[in-house]
């Protein structure tokens, strides 16, 4: 049995290696620049030390913490409807009926596409003059509105493009879960006279709750870094009402030069995606169970 476990560590102790420098290496390398006073064309030997000014410059900023309650409630919405369309969707079309072969591949194309195409994409759907937001509403006979200059439309627009880009990801995990429950359980349940709602609450739902919690989990860390889309669609604005922290921390390291600054920023998110994230995990236990 020592020997077997031995055989295995050699195995993948070559990955587990890469990945874990690819992991450390930036993230102590975060740690590093947050304690320097660095601009970014100049000679690392230039760098200043200053402690943790950067930090106490960071985190003495009131826009990180209106852009970290920004990047918050940006991903409590987005993952939340993410989560409830995906696993809908996926209720919906798992059984196998004429032509759902095709509204799967329909539902998962989003994904495929580039960032800054959907980005753009969002952005010319949402102009105030030409987009098609507009031309919808006024087809209904409502006023035309100017989504991206307003605060509220704004950080709606860039929800809708988060929700249309990334269900289909929960959509592909919740097909690839349903399909490995055990059917015979579910027949049991019917027999017992449970109805449609029951069987899939208390059973199909239950069963697969630890692909659920592995989905929430990487679409919260998903959710706190996402850059590009927004970048293009509002770049932040109007105001800051779109800027979450990922894109204060690219503005600040690479508009206004403080790379320090950005590193300490960048720790903050770090830490927050790590507690969100191991909170996911713990909340629904998704080892429990599992074979030891």
């Amino acid at each position: 049995m020592k020997t077997s476990r031995w055989i295995a560590a050699l195995y993948i102790g070559p990955a587990v290696l890469v990945m874990a420098a690819a992991c450390l290496y930036p993230v102590l390398s975060a740690f590093q620049l947050a304690g320097y006073d660095w601009s970014m064309g100049t000679p690392w030997a230039s760098a200043q030390w200053v402690g943790l000014d950067n930090v106490v410059q960071a985190f003495g900023n009131p826009r990180v913490w209106n852009s970290l309650l920004t990047t918050l409630l940006f991903a409590a919405v987005c993952v939340t409807a993410e989560m409830l369309l995906g696993i809908a969707l996926a209720l919906a079309l798992e059984k196998p009926v004429k032509g759902m072969s095709f509204f799967r591949t329909l539902f998962i194309l989003p994904m495929m596409i580039a960032p800054i195409a959907v980005g753009l994409t969002w952005r010319y759907i949402f102009d105030a003059q030409f987009g098609l937001a507009n031309a919808v509403l006024k087809l209904l006979g409502l006023s035309a509105q100017t989504w991206l200059a307003d605060p509220q439309l704004a950080f709606m627009a860039i929800v809708i493009a988060d929700i249309w880009q990334w269900t289909p990801f929960v959509f592909i995990m919740m097909i690839a879960a349903l399909a490995g429950v055990d059917h015979s359980v579910i027949e049991a349940a019917r027999i017992d006279g449970a109805s449609w709602w029951q069987q899939t609450l208390w059973v199909k739902l239950p069963m697969v709750m630890h692909v659920i919690a592995i989905t929430l989990m990487m679409r919260l860390i998903d959710a706190f870094r996402v850059l590009e889309v927004i970048y293009v669609l509002t770049f932040g604005g109007p105001g800051d009402s779109t800027e979450i922290l990922a894109l204060h921390i690219y503005k600040t390291a690479f508009v206004g030069q403080q790379l320090g600054v950005a590193a300490a920023i960048s720790i903050l998110l770090l830490l927050v995606v790590t507690v969100l994230s191991l909170g996911a995990l713990r909340l629904s236990n998704p080892m429990k169970g599992e074979p030891q």
